[in-house]
């Protein structure tokens, strides 16, 4: 193969046309099948290459960063909190990510597990398959109604505003919490109106969580929080699973302290919190809220052009850190 062509790491499979393209237009260093690569191997194999395609399982710090050569990580995903951004700005790499294609299908996800949870179709299924189910009775698996319910939005990017989009065929009443407020015409088309956590969590039936993973997120809900929420309210976490307090989670759920969650991230995947494994009021998926065959696809080759585009030494569409750019001009 020419040595002309740029070599790219790809840490982890993806889906087409993402690996086509990456074969078509580079010298691709594919590596092992491996869950989460310890630190050491993707120093080691990012040597001599120009680019990767990371996963969120990729912890891309420093050691890996300065790399000699190195020019661009871009991410399969939209959060990026496994990339060390101010790391490689300092090293000179340029950072992408996927934001924009999933917020559709993790916005229905989200309100697949509300659902899920506030009207418990996990243990339905379970009372179903054990055979327990005898007949209908009257307070059999009671749930709690979505239509007409109040729902809280705890960050309000593209993804929570999908999803007040999703409660408006519900007659929800919609709170949403964010440091940025919406624009009035934003709030007046959704409907939706702006509380501080507090309040939301006091007001809300179900509450869903989209925000990014940062210092201030993390563990953003635990006990007092948790304390906060109505007996009867469902939380739903598809953001990160950090940003919730697992061990608190699983204490308010046992004693019923909430009613319910769905969650599909977690503190330290992939294990789970033991005690979550032994509830039956939490639904809980394996982070798979953008796992459509059309998302995916789209994730994977957006990752792929904004790869491609770094190696050749073009603007990525979706960079973190466009200093490093226009450092290079």
């Amino acid at each position: 193969m020419s040595n002309s062509r740029p070599v790219v790491v790809l840490t982890h499979p993806i889906l087409e046309p993402g690996p086509t393209l990456l074969k078509e237009a580079t010298e691709l260093r594919v590596m092992a099948s491996q869950y989460r690569h310890p630190v050491e191997l993707l120093r080691k194999a990012a040597e001599g290459a120009q680019g990767m395609v990371t996963q969120l399982m990729d912890t891309i710090n420093e050691e890996v960063l300065s790399t000699p050569g190195l020019k661009i990580v871009s991410n399969v995903a939209v959060g990026f909190d496994n990339i060390d951004v101010p790391a490689a700005t300092r090293c000179g790499v340029l950072v992408t990510n996927t934001p924009g294609i999933l917020d559709d299908t993790t916005s229905d996800f989200a309100f697949a597990l509300l659902m899920a949870a506030g009207r418990r179709v996990l243990e339905g299924d379970g009372f179903i398959r054990s055979g327990a189910f005898k007949g209908w009775a009257i307070d059999m698996l009671l749930g709690h109604d979505i239509s007409g319910a109040t729902l809280g939005i705890v960050g309000f990017g593209r993804i929570g505003r999908g999803v007040a989009r999703r409660a408006r065929g519900f007659g929800m009443r919609v709170l949403y919490c964010d440091e940025m407020p919406a624009t009035p015409e934003v709030e007046a088309e959704l409907e939706v109106t702006r509380a501080d956590l507090e309040t939301l969590l006091s007001e809300a039936d179900f509450v869903s969580i989209h925000v990014p993973l940062t210092e201030t997120t993390r563990h953003l809900v635990s006990t007092p929080q948790l304390e906060r929420m109505k007996s009867t309210a469902v939380l739903v976490n598809t953001s990160r699973g950090p940003v919730v307090d697992e061990v608190a989670l699983a204490a308010a759920l046992k004693a019923q302290t909430i009613f319910a969650a769905g969650l599909d991230v977690y503190e330290r995947e992939p294990e789970v919190n033991p005690e979550l494994l032994q509830l039956e009021n939490v639904v809980l998926a394996p982070h798979i809220a953008s796992a459509s065959v059309r998302t995916r696809s789209r994730m994977s080759e957006t990752a792929v052009l904004n790869c491609l585009a770094g190696v050749r030494g073009e603007r990525p569409p979706n960079l973190l850190n466009p200093e490093v750019f226009d450092q290079r001009r």
